[in-house]
């Protein structure tokens, strides 16, 4: 149990940090060209770590890995990205981080009360923090949309993710198998999106450098953790770590982009951990 909570934690630490180096570099790449330049890395990565193939049953077990990779691979990532040409890095992180309510909706595991209360302290918090930096446009409302449907497809990708565990494979078998399909769904978009022959500076340190953090910390390392976090506690109480995504991005915004950090943003973090801390108690 204990080794599940670490590794989630773990994981939105770095997780609320993607929001401000992907909205960084979408000044000199299109959305899908970060989603799929950051998997090609991750994926090499797991390769070199563990060179042997994975040898699953066939089609019943594939088709979960064929899931989790168009939903939380593919689709999440890529609705996440297009989000943060319109909205703030902040408002996205706080938005997708209701990702643990759609998961229970889709969940079978059994709902306390203590889930639904901390569930309905933290979206208080969320809601704080999200009027504390909403812009009231047309530009940011699709924005904030498309993180909302990133948060609800999030939720297919950890009910497949639990039942990938039950398989018994090396997480970083399993987590390179989704990369790959990943890649594969992303090809079509890459091919339609484009941005041929502007003038972009492409090899600058800042890209490399935020490129390598979204391939090696954010996906390669980031999905293992998660697969682990998952098998020893489950789809729910590892999404109720998404929580601390906006706490993470608020934060880190203010510092590296100079976004606004109001009181009510402030206020709206303390309720999000509050109610992080409650669905968690027994």
């Amino acid at each position: 149990m204990v080794k599940g909570y670490i590794a989630a934690a773990v994981t939105v630490m770095i997780w609320g940090l993607t929001f401000v180096f992907t909205k960084t570099l979408l000044v000199s790449f299109t959305p899908v060209e970060i989603l799929i330049s950051r998997f090609i890395i991750g994926m090499t990565a797991l390769f070199v770590a563990a060179p042997r193939r994975l040898k699953t049953k066939g089609w019943q077990e594939e088709k979960y890995l064929l899931l989790a990779a168009l939903t939380g691979i593919f689709l999440y990532y890529f609705l996440e990205n297009v989000s943060l040409l319109w909205t703030s890095a902040s408002n996205a992180g706080v938005i997708v981080s209701t990702a643990p309510f759609f998961t229970a909706l889709i969940s079978d595991e059994k709902k306390t009360r203590n889930f639904f209360i901390g569930f309905a302290v933290a979206i208080i918090g969320i809601v704080m923090i999200s009027f504390s930096s909403l812009e009231f446009s047309a530009e940011g409302l699709i924005g904030d949309g498309l993180a909302l449907l990133a948060a609800f497809v999030w939720a297919f990708y950890a009910v497949a993710s639990k039942k990938i565990a039950q398989f018994g494979y090396s997480p970083l078998l399993t987590v390179r198998r989704t990369f790959i399909y990943g890649i594969l769904f992303m090809i079509i978009p890459l091919i339609l999106w484009n941005r041929a022959g502007e003038d972009r500076v492409i090899f600058s340190s800042g890209n490399i450098t935020g490129l390598l953090f979204l391939g090696l910390m954010a996906s390669a390392l980031c999905f293992v953790l998660w697969n682990v976090a998952v098998k020893n506690i489950g789809p729910m109480r590892t999404s109720i770590f998404i929580y601390l995504v906006p706490v993470i991005t608020v934060a880190a915004s203010a510092l590296f982009l100079s976004e606004k950090v109001t009181a009510l943003s402030v206020l709206g973090t303390v309720f999000t951990l509050s109610g992080l801390f409650i669905s968690n108690r027994k």
